[in-house]
């Protein structure tokens, strides 16, 4: 029998699975794509599920507030990152939500995902890209200036699912065609969630992370504001810079190393 201090962590054992599960250019679409990628996926997914705070000795806030390093101008950060690891292949870390804080709705170009709640409880809204153009097109009533549509900034979409995730729930899935634009609230105080995507973001490889508002009928993009999901399934999302209200600020991993 092995000594405890030998156990493989569950995270050193979620990392592998994920560096087999993103490894070789096997995901769908790919060359050697299919099912070894989705059979791969679901390991991954089943293991991601048995993660709990504990196994990364993150103690869940009562208070309403992040260590992270305070903004200059704006504060204690609405948003803090534990980086766990990365690789070519994936990176995997904590987001760290005050009550009441946001992840704008955002985009993953090409990319993979998986989202596992810590504690607290999180609202995930998922949205899929739509193959239609903005040129004589958008929603009913709305103006859409030249200058908008030249640019490529309005892009048609459908709202895929929304609902609330606490530990208890299953993991989040995103994939390159499905879910890949989201947005994730901070529901009812603080929460943490472990966080997969594959490959990482490189805005030197064409992905970076654009972000988005919602266009509700009848108004102008000069004029936009937010509306909630529910109020329709097919929706155009104009391309904003990042909201000045939020920023992420980087703070200790306090868990189980993770090599690989």
């Amino acid at each position: 029998m092995f000594p405890r201090d030998n156990v493989i962590s569950v995270i050193q054992r979620v990392a592998r699975q994920a560096l087999v599960t993103f490894t070789n250019g096997s995901r769908v679409g790919e060359a050697g794509g299919g099912r070894p990628f989705l059979e791969n996926q679901s390991k991954l997914r089943s293991l991601l599920a048995e993660v709990r705070a504990a196994d990364l000795k993150l103690v869940p806030r009562k208070v309403d507030g992040a260590p992270g390093a305070p903004h200059p101008q704006h504060g204690a950060p609405p948003v803090t990152y534990m980086h766990i690891c990365e690789t070519d292949e994936f990176s995997m870390g904590v987001f760290l939500l005050r009550n009441g804080a946001s992840i704008p709705l955002h985009d993953h170009p090409g990319m993979h995902g998986m989202l596992k709640v810590m504690y607290g409880k999180v609202r995930v809204t998922c949205f899929d890209r739509l193959d239609k153009s903005a040129p004589g097109g958008g929603p009913p009533g709305v103006v859409i200036p030249e200058r908008w549509s030249q640019k490529g900034a309005l892009r048609c979409s459908v709202l895929r699912s929304a609902g609330e995730l606490t530990e208890e729930s299953a993991p989040c899935v995103l994939a390159p065609d499905r879910d890949n634009l989201h947005q994730i609230d901070a529901v009812d105080g603080p929460t943490a969630f472990l966080d997969i995507l594959a490959p990482p973001y490189d805005p030197d490889d064409g992905r970076d992370c654009h972000y988005y508002k919602v266009l509700p009928p009848g108004v102008t993009p000069g004029s936009a504001e937010h509306v909630t999901p529910e109020q329709s399934s097919e929706v155009w999302l104009m391309e904003i810079s990042q909201p000045p209200e939020f920023w992420c600020s980087g703070e200790p991993y306090p868990g189980p190393e993770v090599s690989l």
